[in-house]
């Protein structure tokens, strides 16, 4: 685990409203409790294996506040596990596009999202195999 790239910069935010709508109309899903994985493999503008798109919803977060820090973590949890993606899909070369929906009422502790974004990689990459 030496030498890891842990950036995550622009290049992985999903911009493309059109591969957005492709996601919800032909994508498919994995779910781990609290979270709520859409994606499918597309050919993205960015060298990079994968773009995401983080959602929490207004309807359970009220306040911008709460939505924007329940994001942080997760964008925080994502960068210290992107590698579980990369490594899986460096190696079949293709990319994935998804869409990350945060379904809890309640904001979770950062170890808490981390360990449950961990477990919906593995479970996303087992699904790819």
């Amino acid at each position: 685990m030496t030498n890891m790239d842990e950036s995550f910069g622009k290049e992985y935010k999903l911009c493309s409203k059109k591969i957005i709508d492709q996601i919800f109309s032909e994508g498919k899903v994995v779910k781990e409790y609290p979270f709520f994985l859409r994606y499918l493999p597309a050919q993205l503008s960015t060298p990079k294996t994968f773009q995401l798109v983080i959602s929490v919803p207004k309807a359970k977060f009220k306040k911008a506040v709460d939505r924007n820090r329940i994001k942080r973590l997760i964008r925080e949890s994502v960068r210290k596990k992107k590698y579980l993606l990369e490594s899986e899909l460096s190696k079949q070369e293709f990319q994935l596009a998804l869409f990350i929906v945060y379904t809890e009422t309640k904001e979770e502790t950062y170890q808490k999202i981390s360990d449950k974004i961990e477990v919906l990689f593995l479970r996303l990459v087992k699904e790819l195999k």
